[in-house]
């Protein structure tokens, strides 16, 4: 199991309503920040808005199930972050079942969190407990391997759907990505409708790596995502390699926007291969954080959703990683900001 890093990251991405066509374009990452005396140390995974200033923040590492309430001030111009404070815990008074992904649904005024031990996605209300109700997963993804499972999980009420994956290839697809194979990992991304029955399937492929014989821990996946109102997907592609002396560890973020409109579904029943009809995706922003003697950035990515608009109609997309209790007192929960400026046509 590789050693987790992660930090709470917040990035702006600013683009108008955006057209079929378009897609957003980046404009700036801002400075990270971080709020030691508001945000305690912790291994906050996944995040949803709930609206206004309020955020629910999972963590894969509670002794409990449930989520954490956040407050996060954002500056309406400039899209800086003011303040993050953590207001508390709802549990569910049940087991954490290393939960990663979590998403607002709005029309039961709800959370669903997608669970990597177990594999399953469940609803729970405001007061942290559950309501007995789960998406029903399809069968193929019983065959995820339990560190590689469901990771990333959003909904949008434009559009009505859910969207999960799992983090890396299942076993029926073939071999998962490591430091040295080059290979690319294949993936499913399926969507829910309101009943929380299962909908539509695609495939993606991602990126290739560089082989990393230096790797001691190498992860390589989705680990979270983010439905647009118009139908688009953000993913997030994450390389995370430590290396035996700590020093040279780097995460190597890439987030990538595809259409399920313009791509075509797929079975749960037939495999896939190199001839799968994969999702077009579009680069829209590419950064490394990396551990070294005169530098200290490392962050592992996690956790991503829709926030605010700013006044000039620019959207926020919030992200969050994993500090892993601050390991070594050299990581810490801090806040980054990304902006986008106006989409352009693929």
């Amino acid at each position: 199991m590789i050693l987790k890093l992660k930090f709470i990251i917040f990035f702006v991405l600013c683009f108008p309503f955006i057209l079929s066509a378009q897609i957003p374009q980046l404009v700036r990452i801002n400075p990270q920040h971080h709020f030691q005396r508001t945000v305690p140390k912790g291994n906050y995974s996944g995040l949803t808005w709930l609206g206004g200033n309020r955020y629910a923040v999972v963590s894969d590492k509670t002794a409990q199930s449930g989520f954490f309430l956040f407050r996060i001030e954002i500056d309406s111009v400039s899209g800086d972050i003011k303040e993050v404070v953590n207001e508390g815990f709802q549990s569910s008074g049940e087991a954490n079942k290393d939960e990663e992904g979590i998403a607002f649904f709005p029309k039961d005024s709800t959370l669903l969190i997608s669970r990597e031990a177990d594999n399953r996605i469940f609803e729970y209300g405001m007061n942290g407990k559950l309501t007995g109700r789960e998406l029903a997963i399809p069968s193929v993804f019983s065959t995820a391997t339990p560190a590689y499972s469901f990771e990333a999980l959003t909904y949008n009420a434009q559009t009505h759907r859910f969207w999960t994956t799992s983090e890396s290839t299942l076993k029926t697809d073939g071999q998962q990505a490591n430091a040295t194979n080059q290979v690319k990992n294949r993936l499913r991304f399926q969507s829910f409708d309101d009943s929380f029955a299962p909908q539509e399937q695609y495939a993606y492929l991602m990126d290739a790596v560089e082989n990393n014989p230096s790797a001691s821990n190498y992860a390589m996946g989705v680990p979270a995502m983010t439905a647009l109102d118009d139908g688009k997907l953000l993913v997030l592609e994450r390389e995370f390699l430590v290396t035996s002396s700590k020093i040279g560890s780097f995460v190597e973020n890439k987030i990538y926007c595809v259409d399920p409109a313009q791509s075509i579904s797929i079975s749960q029943e037939k495999e896939l291969d190199t001839d799968s009809p994969y999702m077009q995706k579009t680069l829209i922003a590419a950064w490394k954080t990396s551990l070294g003697l005169l530098r200290q950035n490392l962050a592992n990515y996690e956790g991503m959703c829709l926030g605010p608009r700013l006044a000039d109609r620019s959207q926020v997309i919030v992200l969050c990683a994993d500090s892993q209790d601050q390991y070594g007192g050299v990581l810490r929960d801090c806040f980054v900001q990304l902006l986008f400026d106006e989409p352009h046509s693929v």
